[in-house]
This record gives structure tokens, C-alpha cells and sequence, in this order.
């Protein structure tokens, strides 16, 4: 075992599964199973001493049809999951949480709870899943890290709003764009962008409230 707290115990569970790929097959998707979520998760949990407890403490059940006009039932779930550290078993950590599950006979409150189980571990620790392979992923993931390069629409209003703001101030739009060091606008990222664009702005409305006051 460990001397690891429920909280440190928790993340070293989240840092043995980044990822998830979608396995299962829907009517005309993938997803991720239950199975597949609590497999991936339980050796870890098993290794670190720590036990998931569900609590059912509130449910309501709804009538409806399906499509085909046959008899439904949903079955809604108000759950407290809780998080046991074995080795300390007064360090628990406890998390509302809500399931549901549609059913014709006597499944509901089965299907809701699975349900309510994969979408606590999922979440809990942060679990991507993707139709694609874990590769691909991580290689969404770089690029999602990476800003992307200013769009012709943010270069055209960053122009504009550079030429509007010098014109109030009796300035080049050279004078502009050297306060706000910049040589080339091409080499901007869109976050970077976007952040000058609502600076300006900034200074627009300043010089505006500034001029309407000398006209007073």
C-alpha cells in the first residue's frame, strides 16, 4: 500500500488512463461502455485501497412511448457516490450525483445506475474518449495547445479598429501599431489577436468619452 492521501490517491488513478477509445457499437455511433470505464479504472483503484460507494437517495420514475408507440419507463436516480480511502477509512470524499435509465419492463434503475457509474468515472477523472486511437487524440490534444495563426477576418478588424482609434487621436495607424509593438500583423496568433482587438476597443471608447467631454 501506499501513504498517499484519498486526494493524491484519486489523481494517480486519473494519470493511468488519459484516454479511452470508443469500442462499443450504438444504432449508428460508437461510444464508451460502462465495462469498458470501470476496467480501465478498477486495477488502479484495487492497487491504491480505494472504494466507490453509491447511495440511492432520491429516484422518480416517468412514463412515456417510444417512436413505435410502445410503453416506456425512465427511471431517475438521485445518487451520493462515495470515495473511500481504505487505508484511512475516515478520509472519504462525497459527490451528488444524478442517472437515468429508459426501460420497457423491470431495467431502469439498473440501467441509471450503470449510467450514472460511467459518467462519474469519466468525469471524475477526466477521461477523453474519442472515435479516433489514442495517437490521434494526442494529437488533437498538441494542437489544441497550440493557438492558431490570426484569421483574415481578425487581421481586417484589427485594421479597422487600429485606423479608428489613430484618427481620434490625430495619429498614423503606424503610431498605433508601434504602441502596441507590433511589426508584422501576419504573425499574430487568433488568441493574440482577438486580445488587441478588445484593447483597442478599450482605447476607442476611452478617447471617445475623452472627446465628448472637451465638446461639452
Amino acid at each position: 500500500m501506499t501513504e498517499l492521501n484519498i486526494y493524491q490517491k484519486l489523481v494517480e488513478v486519473r494519470k493511468s488512463v488519459p484516454y479511452l477509445q470508443k469500442e462499443s457499437e450504438g444504432y449508428e455511433y460508437k461510444y464508451v461502455g460502462s465495462s469498458q470505464v470501470l476496467g480501465a479504472v478498477r486495477a488502479k483503484m484495487d492497487e491504491l485501497g480505494l472504494m466507490l460507494l453509491v447511495e440511492v437517495v432520491g429516484h422518480n420514475l416517468i412514463q412515456g412511448q417510444s417512436d413505435k408507440g410502445k410503453k416506456q419507463f425512465m427511471t431517475e436516480l438521485d445518487l451520493v457516490f462515495t470515495w473511500v480511502n481504505t487505508e484511512k477509512p475516515e478520509e472519504t470524499i462525497k459527490t451528488t450525483w444524478y442517472g437515468q435509465g429508459v426501460d420497457n419492463s423491470e431495467k431502469g434503475v439498473g440501467k441509471a445506475l450503470t449510467y450514472a457509474e460511467k459518467y462519474f468515472l469519466l468525469k471524475t477523472f477526466n477521461i477523453a474518449t474519442d472515435k479516433d486511437d489514442p495517437d490521434s487524440f494526442q494529437e488533437k490534444a498538441e494542437n489544441y495547445r497550440q493557438p492558431g495563426p490570426i484569421t483574415a477576418k481578425e487581421v481586417g478588424e484589427l485594421k479597422t479598429k487600429v485606423l479608428e482609434f489613430a484618427q481620434l487621436r490625430g495619429k498614423t495607424d503606424q503610431d498605433v501599431y508601434t504602441a502596441l509593438n507590433i511589426s508584422d500583423i501576419t504573425t499574430l496568433t487568433s488568441k493574440e489577436a482577438r486580445e488587441i482587438i478588445t484593447k483597442v476597443c478599450g482605447w476607442i471608447t476611452s478617447a471617445k468619452k475623452e472627446l465628448a467631454k472637451k465638446g461639452a
